[in-house]
């Protein structure tokens, strides 16, 4: 079995764990966050909200948090926003089609990994256990920062909350001056590898109490182009435009924030569909579009400070989300074009206290409601006689998934050097799925009683060490449950409305430091992943010889991994950062087998360095890598995006010019994939681009008057 990328692959390997070893050796010279060393140099605390709900040092907590920052994402270049993800420690990005992209954390993704958009959530009751579109439906130039939290977290997130947390943060526009202040921005960027034009307008203005933001996207790409040979991937074109806007008002104690998203890709397609891949002659789709998908969220916060005795912080959200999930399809060979309708109308309501009990107790605790509908019918039309038809939807129509909850999560000094951190949670779900148009219909109400305890030890004053263990569960929602019709594989899912609930019980213990020049963690991750619900073969096969297949609650898996950053100043104006993830994991079937589990990405990450050449100009080249994945599921080895004889390894070089050319104007100059490199990232349904060279541009202005 070879899991390295060849002799360069394995010294990039090498290099990496140089880097990362490096800056152990600087544990022996502790220096306190945020204190100001011989250099001059002070490191803020890198402040997080996801782990605790409440804004805490990344330093402090006991679990495995990465958080992409503004400075960062202002770096980057991306197409959708899972792109923003690419490189982070623990997170592997599977890419179907573009347009779309979903992170795998700790071998789970789908519905196994919660994501939330400033608090709430964006799981919705038709989240496929496999990579979805989803996640894309989020404007990547509307965003502040992300925050990624590994492993377990349904104690205070509840339901998917598995694998790991992804919390998209997008700006808040507070002012701190009497006088009123505008900013505007305009960003033109434009990619080779796909003829990608992306256009971005944005207005912030405020005064000190009362800020507001709008903005709009707009993003057209051709089909993308291959690496090696100029192969060009087609159908592999797709546009959107998005928009926000934001109001925040802030009156003594009291602050308010509603803000609305909205994006909408009009027509995407699925290239894996509509191109024959691995182990196929013909594709399996002759039409398969997303045609459209889209998302609105409105969303309201309010808080207030001290407003009782004992309390010292009140937080109340409220949101409206609607998403749709419209698609075009026709299996290849056959004359019947299906147009689907599928649409989730969630809402949701959270409320939160925080007590602060002298320096030895601190208290997050709250309730939750959501409420999500589903609506979807099909249609069909015979495109050699024109007759149309009535079929069954792929969910059951009038479908509800409510849930409600209340948690507690408590922060405990025991010791000087010894913090603990202890929650659980109580939840309800109420779902409901009407027999509508097929010949099954069940209620179901389930509950789930979960909890979590984390360790934190100060070894030195700028070295923690950390250790959590945590239950994450997620409900059979209304895809697991309800869905008819085709999937990819050649595969025609039944219901099947008697599924429990998936359990995982994970456990990781590591290192986090941060001095003045060095920052970063190693943590190294065990969990027990059961009742995993599979699509399991019937044995029979439909008209159109698909195989059909039902959800089961069927086999468990165990995975362990390894997970490392760090980010290292060598002195002022040059910095070092690298990060390194390994996953293993092995499935156990019912008769006692055992089977390397599906879709577990391989060794994969990043290493590169950030040099500023003067004060308005710097560089930034960074290696991406990943390992050979042989060790392959027998699910893997059937699907058409993954080769059979596995995914090869690859290494891609890559260089980012930031030229801040005055006050108003800045540019961005890169090449991706430098050396054209033909690759896929494993699991994915297309190649990556090849040489891609990108230009942006941005203007900005800025006035204020009393």
């Amino acid at each position: 079995m070879n899991n390295g990328v060849g002799l360069g692959g394995r010294c990039l390997v090498c290099a990496c764990s140089v880097l990362l070893i490096l800056c152990l050796f600087q544990l022996g010279a502790p220096r306190r966050i945020g204190a100001q060393d011989h250099t001059g140099i002070v490191t803020l605390p890198e402040l997080t909200i996801t782990a605790t709900r409440e804004e805490q040092a990344n330093f402090e907590v006991p679990r495995a948090v990465a958080i992409i920052r503004q400075n960062e994402i202002a770096r980057q270049t991306p197409g959708v926003l899972p792109d923003l993800l690419r490189g982070a420690a623990g997170v592997f990005v599977q890419e179907t089609t573009p347009g779309q992209g979903t992170p795998i954390i700790r071998g789970l993704t789908g519905s196994s990994v919660l994501m939330l958009v400033d608090g709430m959530r964006l799981n919705t009751a038709f989240f496929r256990p496999a990579p979805n579109q989803y996640f894309a439906l989020v404007d990547a130039y509307n965003v502040d920062r992300l925050e990624v939290v590994r492993g377990a977290g349904s104690t205070l997130y509840g339901s998917d909350a598995m694998g790991g947390i992804v919390h998209i943060i997008t700006p808040v526009p507070e002012y701190h001056t009497q006088d009123w202040q505008f900013d505007g921005r305009a960003l033109g960027r434009f990619a080779s590898a796909d003829l990608a034009g992306i256009t971005r307008l944005s207005l912030t203005g405020g005064k000190q109490g009362l800020g507001f933001s709008a903005g709009l996207t707009y993003q057209n790409r051709e089909d993308r182009q291959d690496g090696g040979d100029d192969h060009v991937q087609r159908p592999s074109d797709f546009e959107a435009y998005a928009a926000n806007g934001t109001l925040f008002t802030e009156y003594g104690a009291h602050d308010v924030l509603l803000n609305v998203q909205y994006l909408r890709q009009p027509k995407t397609p699925r290239y894996d569909e509509l191109v024959a891949g691995f182990g196929q002659t013909q594709p399996s789709s002759a039409r398969f579009f997303f045609e459209p998908n889209d998302r609105v969220f409105l969303h309201g916060r309010y808080r207030v400070r001290r407003p009782l005795p004992l309390i010292d912080r009140l937080e109340v959200h409220t949101a409206f989300q609607e998403m749709n999930d419209d698609r075009r399809t026709q299996v290849f060979g056959s004359p019947l074009e299906q147009r689907e309708r599928n649409r989730s109308r969630m809402v949701g309501v959270t409320a939160q206290l925080t007590s602060h009990w002298r320096d030895r107790l601190f208290l997050t605790y709250g309730a939750e409601v959501y409420l999500d509908s589903i609506t979807s019918r099909r249609r069909g039309r015979n495109r050699e006689t024109g007759e149309r038809l009535v079929l069954q939807s792929r969910f059951a129509n009038g479908a509800t998934l409510n849930s409600f909850a209340g948690y507690v999560q408590s922060t405990i000094r025991l010791r000087p050097k010894l913090t603990a951190v202890l929650g659980g949670r109580v939840s309800y779900f109420d779902i409901d799925l009407p027999q509508a148009d097929r010949e099954v219909g069940v209620s179901l109400g389930l509950d789930d009683l979960t909890g979590q305890a984390g360790l934190t030890y100060r070894l030195t004053p700028s070295v923690n060490l950390v250790a959590n263990i945590g239950r994450g569960f997620r409900v059979p929602n209304v895809f697991d449950l309800s869905t008819l019709g085709p999937r990819p594989g050649n595969r025609f899912n039944i219901p099947n409305p008697h599924l429990k609930p998936e359990k995982v019980l994970s456990v990781d213990t590591g290192l986090k430091w941060s001095f003045s020049r060095l920052r970063g963690e190693v943590f190294g991750f065990y969990s027990d992943f059961e009742d995993k619900i599979e699509a399991v073969p019937t044995g029979a096969v439909t008209s159109e010889n698909r195989f059909i297949v039902q959800s089961r609650n069927l086999n468990s898996v165990r995975l362990l991994g390894l997970e490392a950053s760090g980010h290292f100043s060598a002195y002022d104006g040059w910095e070092l950062f690298a990060s390194l993830t390994y996953t293993w994991a092995e499935e156990r079937f019912p008769n006692g087998e055992t089977a390397p589990a599906s879709r577990i990405p391989p060794v994969n990450g990043r290493v590169g360095t950030l040099y500023a050449l003067t004060h308005n100009l710097e560089l930034e080249a960074f290696l991406r890598f990943s390992a050979d994945q042989d060790r392959l599921s027998a699910r893997d080895e059937r699907d058409s995006r993954i080769n059979p004889n596995g995914t090869p390894g690859w290494l891609t070089t890559n260089l980012r010019l930031n030229w801040k050319v005055n006050d108003y104007i800045s540019a961005l100059l890169a090449v991706e994939n430098l050396f054209d490199k033909s690759y896929r990232e494993h699991g994915s349904g297309i190649n990556a681009p090849g040489l891609n060279a990108i230009i942006a541009l941005e203007a900005r202005f800025s006035s204020g008057f009393p």
